[in-house]
């Protein structure tokens, strides 16, 4: 029997084609306007020969510092659940389970850094995310529903236990902060070796792109998520950008996804509420980036390339986020090494009754982390957006653009 997917896949590509066709236009001429002429272009050329050079210095870094790769993970019952709005989350059924497609492998990180011994892990990392059309038909140029990410996890190994976490929030929160400031040394020394080997071995595709880079110092320029947006309103990346002339900078204490450690969340009185939390009480960050035109010295407008987060690692705040962000709809109930309620939690019933266990002694094993993830592609379109480059699946072979293609080829 013919498979069926197939089938509805051909039909598809004859009403598109007989589209085509009406408009006076070929196959052909689609497949070699969109696909061929980039191909074999000079553009799509320097982009690969970057690329080739930023993944390996990340992973060459990555791997200097101890941590460890990790395999890539692509279905699973849980994934990403996002702060921000995609279509939906792309599902397969196998062997009579339905799992989810990655939206990032936000959970499989955290998880994979159980072995105490293990300083952290990194992976690039498969991504699918339905993003949503432009409501009004805009090109943005940012988005691509199929995308890799360098993710990367690091154990803190702070042992804060519940009591700590509740009764010394002095103590907790100086240790955060210093935690908060080796993720940002992390980062930024990964940052500033990727673009040395850029500038070092890519030169000349550099300059076939009509871009130049400038390799960052330490420390990057911070600004507060509230400060930002209470002076500059939306759009407040861009408006900061404008206001430097380093090419990389820092937003911090975005109110963003569940796992981004807000402290104190937990209270010995309750909940901290969430009109209430500021930027000082949200352990997370993003790095912005700019690209510089070549012949004018012009920056383009900043982009956003890595988000992170020192994470929540305590079970009962981690259940108390994912309830409160309506990410489940019930508090898992635990009873002799079960669940009871297990089919109301979705996919997060394995992931929760692991971040709930707890060693011989008594004391939780989920382990203290900070993290985040670097989007490959997003990263060369934010450095590279020039003469050349104007949105970001000119630098991809089959870069899938909600806003540039009503079907995907390939």
């Amino acid at each position: 029997m013919k498979d069926e997917t197939m089938s509805v896949i051909g039909q598809n590509l004859f009403g598109f084609q007989s589209a085509l066709n009406q408009a006076g236009s070929s196959f052909k001429d689609y497949l070699d306007k969109y696909y061929f002429q980039k191909w074999v272009g000079d553009a799509l050329y320097a982009a690969l020969a970057l690329r080739t050079t930023f993944v390996n210095a990340m992973h060459q870094f990555l791997a200097d510092e101890g941590l460890f790769n990790l395999e890539r993970i692509q279905i699973s019952p849980v994934t990403d659940p996002l702060a921000h709005d995609v279509e939906h989350t792309p599902n397969i059924h196998y062997k009579g389970q339905l799992y989810v497609m990655t939206h990032s492998m936000i959970y499989s990180k955290f998880l994979a850094c159980h072995n105490p011994k293990i300083k952290g892990v990194f992976v690039d990392s498969p991504n699918i995310r339905l993003e949503i059309e432009s409501p009004d038909r805009a090109q943005r140029g940012k988005y691509l529903i199929d995308f890799s990410q360098m993710d990367i996890e690091v154990r803190r190994n702070r042992d804060i236990d519940l009591e700590t976490y509740l009764k010394e929030p002095k103590k907790v929160k100086k240790i955060l902060i210093e935690d908060m400031e080796k993720a940002l040394d992390l980062f930024e020394r990964m940052v500033i070796h990727a673009m040395t080997r850029l500038v070092e071995k890519n030169d000349d595709d550099l300059r076939a792109l009509g871009v130049a880079i400038e390799v960052p110092k330490k420390p990057f320029p911070r600004f507060r998520c509230d400060s930002a947006r209470e002076k500059f309103g939306q759009g407040y990346e861009i408006k900061l950008g404008e206001t430097i002339k380093e090419p990389f900078f820092w937003i911090t204490g975005l109110l963003r996804e569940n796992y981004d450690l807000i402290y104190p969340y937990l209270r010995p009185e309750g909940k901290t509420s969430i009109s209430k939390v500021t930027s000082d009480m949200i352990y997370n960050y993003d790095i912005c980036a700019k690209s510089i035109i070549r012949d004018t010295g012009k920056q383009t407008p900043a982009l956003e390339i890595l988000s992170g987060a020192v994470r929540e690692w305590l079970y009962e705040a981690i259940v108390e986020r994912l309830f409160d962000n309506e990410i489940i709809p019930a508090r898992p109930v635990i009873f002799e090494g079960n669940i009871r309620n297990i089919d109301e939690l979705g996919g997060y019933g394995p992931f929760l009754m692991m971040a709930a266990r707890k060693d011989d002694h008594g004391r939780q094993t989920f382990p203290e982390t900070f993290g985040g993830g670097i989007g490959v592609e997003r990263t060369l379109y934010a450095i590279c957006r020039g003469p050349a480059l104007n949105k970001i699946d000119d630098i991809t072979c089959f870069g899938k653009n909600p806003d540039s293609h009503q079907i995907y080829m390939f």
